[in-house]
């Protein structure tokens, strides 16, 4: 603490004319912290317990609502660069973009969902600097998925639980799935799945796996499964790919808004930078679809990268699209590639998705279709069971790449990152079952996703709230601009925490790295109670903001 207090009294000239709003919030945010460690270690002094608790609740919630408050805007600074174009008023109780009102109405109740244990996240005796960084990491990307377990809705147990519709994940087909699963034929106790595997993953898995991907992405010819690598799930083998492709500090493009695992992966080992390119739910003539990605976007978004110094080493992209919902044209496919070749990027594809396309009448292209790729060597394509299969408990992430060194450097992740062989059994029959796979599963599935798709999207018609209307994936990305005064993401975490408040998970557009406020990923793929219930939250809540934005505007006019 002694290193970090020197540093932050005595800060740069460079920093003070640069970011003077970064200054003053971190020496805020520096005070504040050493008023709290001083107030704990004050607490161990005390003699008498019941006043050191009285102490402790008076004393330390006013310290610990103050420090979030701080915490929110250092954060919110540093991820919008610490530009002057990110207005923040500040004040002495910390208000971050006129938010301040809308937070202390719901205080302190509400005010668990924002800490997550002071102490333990920035005062630890234990954890070295990546260890803390580590935990701050988990803390800010699974704290509520955290409380969400602990508190499950339930129709009978606990109906006032929570309903998560933030995780994509598919209940759907949970009664297909566990009779299949249960049958005889799953059962095996052979000596070899008792062992250690190949890290690669068991031949038998990984030869069925190239004989599904060759027919159900309609590969011209039977793909080998040599190319093929298993690991327990297809963010490890995201993080790896990266790993084995980049050195720590260059960086990947990524067309945002994209899928948030991605960020928590490439920080956790890689160290890997993700360029954000940014598109706009605007349609123009250059932009006939909301947030359209473009070969002249790629190429901008590269060449400013190289201007600032920046290694690129790939760009990665997601078919069927998450959260967006987009499914890439043959032709947009290509050229996508032809990018890549021509900038010798290598391409990570996730189309981990495939299997929830419910609109027939749009065809999904996976680029192993293709006669022939513009640089097969670079190209890296990713798939799992968890979504079109609705088992993401079972953790299957496969890549097929032609590349040879990359798929003997990503098989090494296999000692530490490998499914067990009881699982890769499992895995094996079920991808075997052409006959139940194609007449009982997929047009089950199918038909449930249309049904709970148009039962969701029938319900944001009624409630007058935009939305991507698309034929694919487990969600609908949603647009609640309106609710939002100022539509900042400041109001955005607002109004995601009134969810919270009503027992409901949605996921923040900012958590895709969306550069415009207000949008929200929406998971339908859930049983129809729950659904239900949801949508009735949901409702409840947009009428609390409502009500609240209508005060506000009264306020404010009774100012003027």
């Amino acid at each position: 603490m002694s290193h970090q207090s020197h540093t932050l009294h005595e800060p740069s000239g460079q920093m003070k004319s640069a970011h003077p709003q970064l200054t003053e919030l971190i020496l805020r945010l520096q005070q504040t912290l050493e008023d709290y460690i001083t107030h704990q270690e004050t607490r161990h002094l005390q003699q008498d317990l019941e006043l050191e608790k009285q102490n402790h609740s008076q004393a330390t919630r006013g310290q610990e609502t103050t420090l979030v408050h701080l915490m929110c805007q250092v954060v919110s600074l540093f991820q919008s660069g610490a530009t002057n174009s990110l207005e923040l008023q500040l004040d002495s109780g910390g208000d971050v973009g006129g938010g301040q009102q809308a937070q202390t109405s719901r205080q302190p109740d509400q005010l668990h969902h924002q800490l997550s244990d002071v102490k333990a996240s920035f005062i630890s005796n234990d954890l070295s600097d990546r260890g803390t960084d580590t935990s701050a990491l988990y803390q800010s990307s699974f704290q509520d998925f955290t409380t969400y377990h602990g508190d499950k809705y339930d129709e009978d147990r606990n109906p006032s639980g929570f309903i998560n519709l933030a995780i994509s994940e598919s209940n759907l087909c949970i009664d297909l799935i566990t009779e299949r699963l249960s049958r005889g034929d799953m059962t095996s106790t052979d000596e070899a799945l008792l062992q250690y595997a190949d890290w690669r993953g068991h031949a038998f898995l990984r030869e069925e796996v190239a004989r599904f991907l060759t027919y159900y992405c309609k590969a011209p010819v039977p793909l080998d499964p040599e190319n093929v690598v298993v690991l327990n799930g297809c963010g490890v083998m995201f993080s790896s790919l990266t790993m084995v492709l980049c050195d720590p500090g260059e960086a990947f493009l990524t067309p945002t808004p994209f899928y948030a695992g991605f960020t928590c992966a490439s920080r956790l080992y890689s160290k890997v930078e993700l360029i954000h390119v940014h598109l706009d739910s605007e349609v123009t003539e250059a932009n006939p679809h909301p947030f359209q990605l473009t070969v002249r976007t790629l190429e901008e978004a590269l060449l400013e990268a190289r201007t600032e110094g920046k290694k690129v080493k790939g760009l990665v992209l997601i078919n069927p699209h998450n959260p967006l919902g987009d499914v890439y044209s043959l032709d947009s496919l290509r050229e996508y590639l032809e990018f890549a070749k021509r900038y010798n990027l290598h391409v990570i594809i996730d189309e981990i998705y495939m299997g929830t396309v419910f609109d027939e009448s749009i065809p999904f292209h996976s680029v192993l279709s293709m006669e022939s790729l513009p640089d097969p060597n670079r190209t890296h394509v990713i798939w799992g069971t968890s979504k079109g299969f609705g088992i993401s408990g079972f953790r299957l992430g496969a890549l097929y790449t032609r590349n040879k060194e990359v798929a003997s450097a990503v098989s090494t992740f296999g000692f530490l990152h490998g499914i067990s062989g009881i699982a890769q059994h499992k895995l094996c029959r079920l991808l075997q079952d052409r006959e139940w796979i194609d007449n009982v599963y997929l047009p089950t599935n199918r038909s449930r996703l249309q049904a709970a798709h148009r039962y969701i999207t029938d319900k944001l018609k009624a409630l007058k709230i935009p939305f991507l209307n698309r034929g694919s994936g487990l969600f609908v990305w949603i647009n609640l601009k309106e609710y939002l005064d100022p539509c900042t993401f400041e109001e955005e975490l607002l109004l995601y925490r009134r969810f919270l408040d009503n027992k409901l998970l949605l996921s923040p557009g900012k958590s895709y790295m969306c550069k415009e406020p207000g949008w929200f990923r929406l998971t339908f793929s859930d049983k129809f109670l729950h659904l239900k219930v949801a949508m009735l939250r949901l409702a409840q809540a947009l009428s609390e903001q409502k009500q609240c934005l209508a005060e506000k505007q009264m306020k404010d006019t009774l100012k003027e």
